[in-house]
């Protein structure tokens, strides 16, 4: 059922927006970065809670961390549809009070250990709430950082929001593990609790953007149809890094090698010095151009990965994906979102990474399958063959729409 806008005037104030820069963007974007933070923090300590702890499957254990993602999925047009017509800042509340919630269900949890299944129960309710709350804090952000920034400054807050991700994620996974290993299930929990709740806190105090009352707000389908082809290319496009990050320490092992983790490690810093010193070519020279060099240098990094004889090669091959990977998000989300009236772009961009979330989940089990017929570096070039195929949905969209 589409999401009726509410009638009569804004309930958000309107303010003039002026086009912001660097400090302004990271203020929104924060609130991803809080959102990533929560997610990575319990993220290596669930499956061995479950299964080692509580003594489920191996499989239960999978699914306590997969039913977050699939209700982070789930959720994403309705989060779109919130910041759209309701406000970007109220979407970001929501997720922030969600990923609070989350926190003290990790902590009770941990108060129910006596009671398997009603601790289990509460372990798979934090989950949920966590995969809602990241859909709206990261949608949310996003567009309230487009809206007060300026729509010229689109490219550099997704890129933003995008090292917001990958940074919260990668600086909260290891701390989990020590918070665990220290103190528990419980710490995790009330770690998620104080920094999600002082964020949300934050976010009252942020001023908010006008929400346009219109009839141009495009129903879901419609936003859907003008977004599917560019989220092809981004799923594509990230098949990359999914079998990187899912299969290069297997990899490394199939040659007897060693410092995958390296690998892991070079692709980061590939990414984030890209997006950091080059996202403002996006603007310069257009989403398009700078996805399908993106895309082309991507390949390259999959060629040496795929045919690599020694460590070196792996990590250059990892260098070289990060550098390319870097800027797929951002430029061809900047194409995407121009698909659609401003009234909609919540909900674009809310459908636009949903389509990453996807890749992430396929990549897996398909890669895997391929691995089980042809062996470890076929991974690599199916991953070869995916983004060359983004690359090609990216050359006709360029000549269709130009750009």
């Amino acid at each position: 059922m589409e999401y009726a806008a509410p009638a009569g005037p804004s309930l958000e104030p309107a303010s003039a927006v002026i086009p912001g820069g660097t400090r302004q963007i990271i203020g929104f974007v924060y609130f991803t970065f809080i959102c990533y933070l929560c997610i990575g923090l319990p993220l290596a300590v669930v499956p061995p809670y479950v299964h080692l702890r509580m003594g489920y499957s191996a499989v239960l254990a999978g699914l306590a961390v997969s039913i977050q993602y699939i209700a982070t999925l789930a959720s994403r047009p309705w989060a779109g549809r919130i910041s759209d017509q309701v406000g970007a800042k109220i979407s970001v509340l929501w997720g922030m009070g969600a990923c609070t919630a989350s926190g003290v269900m990790v902590i009770l949890t941990t108060l129910l250990h006596h009671a398997a299944a009603l601790s289990f129960a509460a372990l798979m309710v934090s989950r949920l709430v966590l995969g809602v709350g990241e859909s709206l804090g990261s949608t949310g952000s996003t567009l309230w950082g487009i809206s007060s920034a300026g729509p010229g400054s689109t490219a550099r807050v997704i890129g933003y929001n995008g090292i917001s991700t990958y940074g919260g994620m990668a600086l909260a996974a290891p701390l989990g593990v020590v918070l665990y290993q220290r103190w528990g299930l419980a710490a995790i929990g009330i770690v998620t609790f104080l920094i999600a709740g002082s964020s949300l806190l934050l976010a009252l105090r942020k001023d908010p953007v006008p929400v346009t009352t219109s009839s141009e707000h495009l129903p879901f389908s419609r936003v859907l149809g003008k977004v599917t082809p560019h989220g092809m290319g981004l799923a594509l496009g990230g098949v990359s890094y999914s079998v990187l990050a899912t299969f290069i320490t297997l990899y490394y092992a199939s040659h007897d090698w060693t410092g995958a983790a390296l690998c892991l490690s070079a692709f980061g810093l590939g990414f984030i010095a890209v997006r950091l010193l080059m996202i403002r070519t996006i603007s310069h020279f257009g989403g398009f151009p700078v996805a399908i060099v993106s895309l082309a240098v991507e390949s390259a990094g999959m060629v040496l990965l795929w045919l690599a004889i020694a460590p070196w090669m792996a990590l250059a091959g990892a260098v070289v994906s990060g550098f390319g990977f870097s800027l797929v998000f951002p430029a061809i989300g900047v194409e995407a979102v121009k698909q659609v009236p401003e009234q909609s772009r919540g909900t674009a961009l809310a459908v636009y990474t949903a389509f990453a979330d996807v890749s992430f989940f396929l990549t897996g089990p398909i890669a895997g399958a391929v691995i089980g017929a042809y062996g470890y570096p076929s991974a690599f070039l199916f991953a070869l063959i995916s983004v060359l195929s983004g690359l090609g949905i990216v050359i006709v969209l360029r000549r269709i729409q130009g750009g």
